[in-house]
């Protein structure tokens, strides 16, 4: 980062230009996403500013969820999280086209499998019957924060040679006349295993956000089984409760 001081004659309190001066520093580089800042009493001594004038503007951003402070370990900068709302669910890349967000596809598998007692119970079908699998890690520039894994139920005729870099509902709909009309969820927090933690690029243990669904046509017939796995420091789900 480039300049780091700030101006002890100018008419700005001290703690706003100190304000101005972390959020300019979460955006740099070496701090975003998850980094640590300095010391606090490295950067006060810096900024010939008192602990106090320092702490008042990092509370500030504390509060916006800007930068997030651990007793013991430090300040740091916030991951960045990806939001979706409860009664939206929209293919994941369509969801992300609405907000605006760029994302990446790190893998992609498709393959006919045996449908198995549980893909079977869900799809209504029967165990031996061969479904078409698809699995997808997904996430930012940073790093996957998404493992999904779906099972469709074989009337709708998918081939597996499928464009699935377009919209999963669009292609549904528009190529196999298959609308997607409920989706009937789980959700729950769970704690990642060594499989989808090398997946994710995370530790055993640490936080996952799991969301199991079925998506029925209009007629509620089952047309897909889907698995998704989310980071839990990257992804977070909105709801509107209103009374």
């Amino acid at each position: 980062m480039e300049a780091f001081e700030i101006d002890h004659n100018s008419p700005i309190p001290l703690h706003k230009q100190v304000e101005s001066l972390l959020r300019d520093m979460i955006h740099a580089p070496e701090y975003r996403d998850g980094k640590l800042l300095p010391k606090e009493v490295d950067m006060a001594k810096r900024l010939g500013i008192s602990r106090n004038t320092l702490r008042q503007a990092t509370n500030k951003l504390v509060h916006e969820k800007l930068l997030v402070r651990k007793k013991g370990v430090g300040t740091k900068v916030a991951r960045k999280t990806v939001a979706t709302r409860l009664d939206s669910w929209f293919s994941f890349s369509r969801e992300m086209e609405e907000k605006g967000l760029r994302f990446v596809n790190y893998e992609q598998q498709t393959h006919f499998t045996a449908a198995g007692e549980e893909v079977a119970a869900r799809l209504e079908i029967a165990p031996e019957r061969q479904v078409l699998s698809l699995a997808r890690i997904r996430g930012s520039e940073e790093g996957p924060f998404l493992y999904s894994l779906s099972y469709f139920h074989p009337r709708i005729g998918l081939t597996g040679e499928e464009d699935f870099s377009r919209h999963l509902y669009d292609i549904l709909q528009q190529d196999y006349a298959t609308i997607p009309s409920v989706s009937k969820e789980e959700i729950r927090a769970m704690l990642a295993d060594e499989e989808i933690g090398k997946k994710l690029d995370m530790e055993p243990g640490e936080p996952v956000l799991f969301r199991q669904r079925v998506v029925c046509d209009p007629g509620d017939r089952p047309i897909e089984y889907n698995l998704v796995y989310y980071r839990g420091d990257q992804f977070v789900y909105e709801i509107d409760i209103k009374r």
